[in-house]
């Protein structure tokens, strides 16, 4: 379809939209406009009404009379909502009328004083808007006013028509304008095109020979000036591919792009020693090692994925991917050595655990004698204090060293899950058992609420009383006179949501990314005189996480925390 053709077609179809759009809209809006204009002069009839309809005045009659003077249908409803009074009916039709307290205007008139629907009405058999309104709230007596909705339907009928009779006549307007216009673009259009398509088959002394005001004659300038300017930019960009490559040559990582055809196109000298490749480029990706965490990732960044730092071994090197798509097609994929940074780790976790293992031993020394000197100077009760300050504090250190073997042994791979089927709510049970005095002496409930449809858990037993027990410590430490603790398990997406709410003071939001780190402490002078390690959501985070799962923490200052341990589904 030519450009003139699609001109006149755009110019008919959006006068037609504008046309249907300005009708509905008119329609609507005058629709609303007049019910709101009658609603309001019903009221001011049905409050006349009212005021007239005291004791003793004829019901019927009052209806009649302002009915004939309204010209709108009149009625008078009593507390129990028999119709005493109806300008349309008389004598035997009105007795037998319904009972109207069913009727949502005069519902709502009891209720607020003033009621409002439109419906068909049972006795007239059209549809009709009603206004009711009663002298005051709770009063029985309701006066009531209603008109047919045809007048107003035919106004915006009437409205409609004329709105679309002006959108027409608009119509053969634009048609003839969009004619003439067409004609008089779609010339020096043509011979732009022209001008374009030799320049892009590389015929850079090709020149527009328009010269005319407006539009049509700056994009000829622009299309002179992109020829002159296309030569200087080619050099440009040859200089800043160059700059760009010698920016990946010296970075420490390895880079490599791979374009849409699965080839590498551009790799470092960093990501060849990594890697160990030595072939030219371009060359196919089946010439990398044959990892599989590397072709996956290369699969999904071709695939438009990211894959955000996922680590991988090749021979005795620890490397860190990241891979993204290039908006051309193809991908990027970043490698960083991390053998260094691992064996420090390894260094550090083993230090440790050897410190942590040759500490125990003394410490369990001197808690022994210190609880043997509590008990020998009970009468004293100076030494006594001493002996039980020794014994608490050789206590809490055993505690963090436990805490600290644990966490080696698991960051260590020393310690493995062993998954079955677990009764959600007996590991609660016996995770919470030995904090409930505790709990009970601090004025705070435990209770267990476990979603049947999360009944069970496929899950090492162990690991899971141990990180729901640390959760309830922490809760009972933290959770004041009078709250409450909730050991609860649900279902999440694809995903088994087992955790512990408490009511407690709540964590700032600024402290929530980092909870789970090892010794990290919201408030450290409390969290020391409540005898806490700081290792014991660091804990539960890899006892979690060697599960295949991940936590999530949530607190509302003043209004406690959610900590949910996530378990992926046996399916």
């Amino acid at each position: 379809m030519k450009l003139a053709q699609r001109l006149l077609l755009g110019a008919v179809l959006i006068v037609s939209i504008m046309m249907v759009v300005a009708v509905a809209l008119s329609g609507q809006r005058l629709r609303n406009q007049l019910q709101q204009l009658t609603n309001a002069q019903l009221a001011r009839e049905a409050r006349l009404i009212a005021q007239q309809w005291r004791s003793g005045v004829d019901a019927d009659a009052l209806a009649d009379s302002a009915g004939a003077a309204l010209g709108h249908r009149v009625t008078l409803v009593d507390a129990t909502g028999t119709v005493l009074g109806d300008s349309e009916f008389d004598g035997p039709a009105l007795a037998a009328l319904q009972n109207h307290n069913n009727r949502p205007e005069i519902i709502e008139a009891r209720r607020s004083t003033l009621g409002t629907s439109r419906r068909v009405s049972p006795s007239e058999g059209d549809e009709e808007l009603y206004v009711a309104v009663s002298p005051a709230a709770g009063e029985g007596r309701v006066a009531r006013v209603s008109i047919s909705t045809v007048a107003l339907d035919d106004i915006v009928s009437r409205a409609q028509r004329d709105v679309l009779v002006s959108g027409l006549l608009a119509l053969l307007i634009a048609i003839a304008l969009a004619a003439v216009f067409s004609r008089q673009v779609t010339a020096p259009v043509t011979e732009l095109r022209d001008v374009a398509s030799a320049i892009a088959a590389g015929d850079l002394s090709k020149r527009p020979a328009i010269s005319a005001p407006g539009e049509i004659g700056e994009l000829a300038t622009a299309v002179q000036r992109m020829a002159e300017q296309l030569g200087s930019r080619m050099q440009a960009l040859e200089a800043e591919d160059e700059l760009l490559g010698a920016l990946v040559e010296s970075l420490n990582e390895g880079v490599l792009a791979i374009d849409q055809h699965r080839r590498v196109i551009r790799i470092n000298r960093s990501g060849r020693h990594v890697l160990n490749v030595h072939a030219a480029t371009p060359f196919s990706i089946d010439l990398l090692p044959r990892d599989r965490t590397l072709h996956d990732a290369l699969t999904e960044a071709l695939g438009g994925g990211v894959v955000e730092r996922v680590e991988t071994h090749f021979g005795n090197r620890t490397l860190a991917l990241t891979a993204r798509p290039l908006g051309v097609g193809g991908a990027v994929l970043a490698l960083f050595d991390l053998t260094g940074v691992r064996r420090l780790e390894t260094v550090r976790r083993d230090f440790v655990a050897n410190v942590s293992h040759e500490l125990k031993t003394p410490l369990t020394a001197i808690r022994g004698f210190a609880e043997t000197l509590t008990s020998e100077l009970a009468s004293d009760q100076q030494h006594a204090q001493f002996a039980e300050t020794i014994r608490s504090n050789a206590q809490r250190m055993q505690h963090l060293i436990d805490d600290l073997l644990d966490l080696s042994r698991i960051e260590s791979g020393g310690w493995a899950p062993t998954p079955v089927d677990v009764d959600v709510a007996a590991a609660a049970a016996e995770a919470a058992a030995p904090y409930r005095e505790e709990a009970s002496q601090r004025g705070t409930t435990i209770q267990v609420a476990v979603d049947p449809r999360a009944a069970t858990l496929w899950v090492d037993p162990v690991a899971l009383r141990q990180a729901l027990g640390n959760l309830v410590e922490n809760a009972v430490r933290y959770t004041p006179t009078g709250g409450s603790i909730t050991i609860f398990s649900r279902i999440e997406d694809h995903a088994v949501a087992v955790g512990v709410r408490d009511t407690g003071a709540g964590i700032p939001a600024e402290h929530l990314p980092r909870i789970f780190e090892r010794f990290y402490r919201v408030d450290p002078a409390r969290s020391r005189a409540a005898g806490g390690t700081g290792l014991g959501l660091a804990i539960v985070k890899h006892l979690v996480e060697a599960h295949g799962g991940r936590v999530r923490a949530e607190s509302k200052v003043g209004s406690g925390t959610t900590v949910s341990l996530l378990f992926p589904t046996s399916s």
